[in-house]
């Protein structure tokens, strides 16, 4: 089934400060394809979320539909400030936007796409610091983790661009440049012109089921120079794409059953792996996704038989790297 683009990340955050120039890019959101024909769309619902029981019309932000970009369409000022915060005492308010995502040119106020991002943005009442005054960390990356879920099975993409448009835009005296450290042959790339991270082929879950790389920045100024490594993790997503497999090969078990057994002997076990996925909670969708039958004519053997199910997690070693499964046992 093709489930349409996804969101690589489904939250995003971004500081605005006060009196921010019309036109300031604040962050990039980036989409991944189902099919290699799509194209992504975006949108942004035109509700600003101030709390749970308050919203205003956002008249300050807007997206690129193409690019993803959002950015300020309209500067905000103190007294935007005091109107969005709960009260002016605040030295900051939080803020949430609604990011929609299409294969097809938005309608207007199509607001009910089920593929969204959440962008979490802290409105801070005072204009931005000098550049000189943030510590790398600040310059090089947001406070969120880097943090990716990518399907399996999906074409390669382009899904996080590393360079902050705030800070590129702010801070244009300062040299910032990235490099991601990751072992031979992971199949991701870094593109140094536009600081962007792509997926270069089609991820197999049951293969790898997580890649940790680590993404470094350094700051120069004149003389100076500062250096910060955060995790950049990738998390690949499950397709239910392998069958559940036999350890042995054989799908059948001998029973023999002698007289005088007790209720609740067990006479005779079957075990199956799956790979593919792991258990799932509640646990009755786990056990209605396999059933254990036992096929019969006679009644007798169907009251005096029965299969019971248990399945635990497992992890299975494909090339030296844990990726979770399931044993099922009857």
């Amino acid at each position: 089934v093709a489930l349409g683009l996804y969101f690589p990340r489904r939250e995003y955050m971004e500081n605005v400060y006060i009196d921010g120039p019309a036109g300031m890019p604040l962050l990039r959101i980036h989409a991944l394809r189902d099919s290699h024909e799509e194209v992504a769309h975006f949108h942004l619902c035109q509700n600003l979320i101030i709390s749970r029981t308050r919203s205003h019309e956002n008249n300050w932000f807007q997206i690129r539909e193409k690019t993803g970009l959002l950015y300020l369409s309209k500067s905000l000022d103190r007294e935007d400030f005091n109107m969005l915060s709960v009260g002016n005492w605040m030295p900051l308010s939080k803020v949430m936007l609604y990011v929609f995502l299409s294969s097809h040119p938005f309608q207007e106020k199509e607001c009910d796409s089920a593929t969204r991002a959440t962008v979490f943005l802290s409105l801070i009442n005072a204009t931005a610091p000098a550049c000189s005054s943030l510590t790398a960390r600040q310059l090089c990356f947001t406070e969120m983790d880097l943090s990716f879920h990518i399907k399996e099975n999906k074409p390669p993409g382009t899904f996080h661009q590393l360079q902050l448009p705030s800070v590129h835009h702010l801070c244009q005296n300062l040299s910032i440049s990235y490099k991601l450290l990751a072992a031979e042959g992971v199949p991701f790339r870094y593109n140094e012109n536009t600081t962007s991270v792509r997926v270069t082929q089609r991820l197999d879950r049951e293969e790898r089921e997580r890649y940790e790389l680590i993404a470094k920045c350094t700051v120069r100024e004149g003389f100076r120079e500062m250096q910060v490594e955060v995790p950049f993790l990738v998390n690949v997503l499950d397709e239910d794409d392998s069958p559940p497999f036999l350890p042995n090969g054989t799908d059948t078990a001998d029973a023999v059953v002698e007289f005088n057994r007790k209720e609740g002997t067990v006479l005779s076990t079957l075990t199956v792996y799956d790979a593919d996925t792991t258990p799932i909670y509640p646990l009755e969708s786990s056990r209605r996704k396999y059933t254990g039958t036992i096929i019969t004519d006679d009644p007798w053997i169907s009251e005096t038989f029965r299969v019971e199910h248990i399945f635990d997690e497992i992890h299975f070693s494909p090339n030296g790297s844990q990726v979770r499964g399931t044993r099922h046992e009857y």
